[in-house]
């Protein structure tokens, strides 16, 4: 389709990139041609082999998406290894499980920490670099959970649907720049994050009865997606959050 879907010449950053989901969308925006910094508080080096087997120029950059400095230094790398940014994946993600009235303070703030705080300071700093150059594209990912309540995952479910929303204002503020944002709320995919529910025979039953396809889902069944919001096949898509579920939320 007129190279449509081609990320040739782009550079990417995914955060929480070295396994999952994020390492997913990092080989998908490579197998489309882009080059890619991969960040994550733990070693990349796997994600980043991977991208350069693709033909692709990759880095590896440990970060703290709750830092601000840390944040600022990963833009920075990026652009002086890579020359500049024009996608940024806020993937870094983390997980508390505990009912409301046990949960710990502490827990609260790590998950909002990372998930929300780590996703605008990651956006702010991409976006100043993106401003500058009049064009770029943020991919949030939100959740499910950001749209329907789970138990025992407050933190979670606030933050996330916090990120659908800073999404639709980032949006709404950096239209004007020709900078796209959007979100993508996945359902259950099968990563180490989620291997306690995956692992779980009626867990997975319930997830067999009520999302349509049957199934969860397999972290590279993400990358289409991401490489249509990264691409110019998206340039009139913004302030939207593309559920990915398997029709889940359909039945709700």
């Amino acid at each position: 389709m007129n190279g449509l879907f081609d990320l040739a010449g782009k550079a990417a950053i995914v955060t929480g990139g070295a396994r999952g989901l994020g390492r997913a969308m990092a080989l998908g925006l490579a197998g489309a041609g882009a080059d890619v910094a991969v960040s994550d508080i733990i070693d990349t080096k796997e994600a980043v082999d991977g991208i350069r087997a693709l033909g692709r120029k990759a880095i590896g950059v440990k970060a703290d998406v709750g830092d601000e400095g840390s944040v600022r230094a990963l833009v920075e790398k990026t652009i002086e290894d890579l020359g500049r940014v024009d996608v940024l994946v806020n993937n870094a993600g983390i997980f508390r499980i505990s009912a409301a009235e046990n949960m710990k303070t502490e827990d609260w703030d790590a998950v909002l920490d990372v998930n929300l705080r780590g996703q605008l300071l990651c956006a702010k700093e991409a976006g100043r670099h993106m401003i500058r150059q009049r064009s770029g594209k943020i991919i949030n990912i939100a959740s499910v959970a950001g749209l329907a309540a789970f138990p025992e995952s407050a933190a979670y479910n606030a933050s996330k649907a916090g990120v659908i929303l800073l999404t639709k204002t980032l949006a709404a503020e950096w239209g004007k720049h020709n900078i796209q944002v959007n979100a993508i709320c996945p359902g259950l995919f099968e990563t180490d994050m989620t291997r306690d529910l995956t692992g779980d025979s009626s867990f997975m039953a319930f997830i067999r009865e009520r999302v349509p396809l049957g199934r969860g889902a397999r972290p590279e069944e993400l990358a289409g997606t991401a490489v249509f919001l990264a691409s110019r096949a998206s340039d009139y898509v913004t302030g939207h959050a593309l559920v990915i579920d398997g029709g889940w939320t359909a039945m709700l």
